[in-house]
């Protein structure tokens, strides 16, 4: 924890990932009928996308799951304001051990890490235990990083030494999907503006802190992680990694 405390994520950001207002339309559509359905997102953050799903469908109910207390009691509160508290349950707990009825819709955007395991393994372990949540003809919004191009060694260490294996081509992606018991209904991908929104929304959070506070003692902590994520970005992540975005049926 800095002093003072760096503002969270949310503050630039309304999607906790490369997305856009037009693009987040467009994959709920994917969706097919919402009206009366469960949808369950398996690491929300603060829920925006199951808020739109449920502004959408006015008799969905909707479940989501986040160890992220902040980003948690955030949801909830636009939850409050939006008029749809008595219809989303949002729950501060490890997703990845979550217990519970069959979901008819479920979303994982860029979670797959909240089962654990081995970073290689994450896209995989997300996957079975999304199958297992869905009965035949449930949908799953899935969303995953892939490469857009094979990365260099040197892209792979400025990305945080991110493993190669860790993710795959589009191809390849949507073939381990299908291994899973799925078909694909949609399939679409983050455009660079996207990604540079959602990369540059980050940056401005430290990059404010820095400008408001050049003398705390936390200030070359806070500049040192400003720059890893500038070199990651930068010498890494961009024009490298891509972002996906499958509508998938449980069959």
């Amino acid at each position: 924890m800095t002093d003072p405390p760096l503002p969270p994520a949310y503050r630039n950001l309304d999607f906790n990932g490369p997305l856009s207002d037009a693009h987040a339309a467009r994959l709920l559509r994917t969706l097919g009928p919402l009206d009366d359905r469960r949808v369950v997102d398996v690491g929300c953050g603060w829920a925006e996308l199951l808020l739109r799903v449920l502004e959408l469908a006015p008799t969905a109910t909707g479940l989501g799951i986040d160890l992220d207390e902040e980003a948690v009691a955030h949801g909830r509160a636009n939850a409050g304001r939006r008029g749809l508290a008595d219809r989303v349950r949002l729950v501060a707990s490890d997703a990845g051990a979550w217990q519970g009825a069959a979901a008819d819709i479920a979303v994982n955007i860029g979670a797959t890490h909240v089962w654990g395991g081995d970073p290689v393994e994450h896209t995989a372990n997300a996957l079975e235990a999304l199958s297992a949540m869905l009965e035949p003809g449930g949908r799953l919004l899935f969303g995953e990083c892939f490469w857009q191009r094979d990365p260099t060694d040197a892209e792979l260490a400025a990305m945080y030494d991110t493993p190669r294996e860790q993710y795959r081509t589009t191809r390849g992606l949507v073939d381990l999907a299908l291994s899973y018991g799925f078909r694909l209904r949609a399939l679409s991908q983050a455009g660079l503006e996207e990604w540079d929104d959602f990369e540059s929304g980050h940056a401005q959070g430290r990059e404010e802190w820095l400008l408001e506070n050049p003398d705390s003692p936390d200030a070359d902590e806070v500049r040192a992680a400003a720059d890893r994520h500038r070199v990651a970005r930068i010498d890494g992540w961009r024009e490298v990694m891509g972002f996906a975005y499958l509508t998938l049926i449980r069959v």
